[in-house]
């Protein structure tokens, strides 16, 4: 027996159990991991409120964890016991000491990097690989809109969108992360709390709009996002922290010809050489300086329910971790 968090019914943080489960031996094709560190990500708030659906309940949340292989399932090459490696999104179940995984979901690990980085940068830095270089691809002398600057995703972003040449614009909540962003990459950055968004980039652009925004807040920023965009340009709507957005009629996007996606990780990396190409560009980039991972926050496992609480309360930025 081990211990993990359990989600028994669908609610807020207060949901998140911390029991004993039956983790059993790898079959064919298998490993088993004993997690070191485990990805905090918005998409597990999502599974527990409902808005995505768990494929069962109870279940145990989590799509994202850096560990050691333990055991290995009958006839299974390439993988041993003692290797160090993470996966990013499917299965769910990285909430627990230990778990079984499919062996074409691990990734190997590079040995100069951390096991807490690689557990809060996998998932996010595969996230802005693919929203950069495969929904739009980024491109020096574009002008890019980033939602929520300082958070897991927009940090990595912004650093990676500068890096290949754009001008950075970001939004964030506080001054706090304002400076973060600023350190990150970002050229221009906006305070939403304290001015319009939609009337500073259209400064900042001098009335021509951005290529392309990538947007995680949803509701509150879904339509400014649109009116921010020149023409032919390119929302892309990747999460929903403040609720899903309205409905868009398709008369909306017209009337600049917009591009509009609603992409989901999942579907860029569906086959093996897709899921390395990707983590080997995010570890690398690591490696190189191009991305600085900020690990800003980690809690016991056991307390999930409080960092869940921090993330939706805006009380987090960078990465959050939980350990084992």
């Amino acid at each position: 027996m081990v211990r993990a968090i359990r989600v028994h019914e669908l609610g807020g943080p207060e949901v998140l159990k911390w029991e004993d489960v039956e983790v059993g031996e790898p079959k064919e094709g298998e490993v088993r991991v004993k997690n070191k560190a485990i990805g905090l990500n918005f998409v597990d708030v999502y599974f527990r409120k409902g808005i995505y659906k768990a494929a069962t309940v109870p279940y145990t949340p989590g799509v994202e964890a850096c560990g050691v292989v333990t055991a290995v399932g009958p006839g299974l090459t390439g993988r041993q016991v003692g290797d160090l490696v993470a996966y990013a999104g499917q299965p769910m179940g990285s909430y627990a000491e230990e778990q079984i995984l499919p062996a074409n979901r691990i990734v190997p690990v590079p040995p100069s990097i951390d096991p807490t980085v690689a557990a809060s940068l996998l998932l996010k830095g595969m996230t802005a690989q693919f929203l950069l270089r495969s929904c739009f691809k980024v491109e020096p002398g574009h002008t890019v809109l980033v939602h929520a600057a300082a958070g897991g995703v927009g940090s990595l972003l912004c650093q990676w969108a500068n890096a290949l040449g754009a001008t950075v614009i970001g939004t964030v909540s506080t001054k706090e992360k304002a400076a973060q962003a600023k350190e990150d990459g970002c050229h221009h950055v906006i305070i939403y709390k304290e001015e319009d968004f939609v009337a500073r980039v259209k400064e900042i652009t001098s009335d021509n709009g951005v290529e392309v925004v990538y947007d995680s807040v949803g509701k509150d920023t879904f339509e400014g996002s649109l009116a921010c965009l020149k023409t032919r340009g390119y929302m892309v709507s990747f999460g929903q922290s403040s609720g899903a957005p309205d409905p868009v009629p398709l008369s909306a996007i017209a009337v600049k010809s917009l591009f509009l996606t609603r992409p989901r990780l999942f579907n860029y990396a569906v086959t093996r050489d897709e899921l390395l190409g990707m983590a080997g560009e995010v570890f690398g980039n690591v490696q190189s300086g191009v991305l600085r991972v900020r690990v800003n926050h980690t809690y016991p496992l056991s307390q999930a329910a409080q960092a869940h609480e921090d993330l939706e309360n805006r009380k987090t930025s960078g990465s959050v971790v939980l350990i084992p």
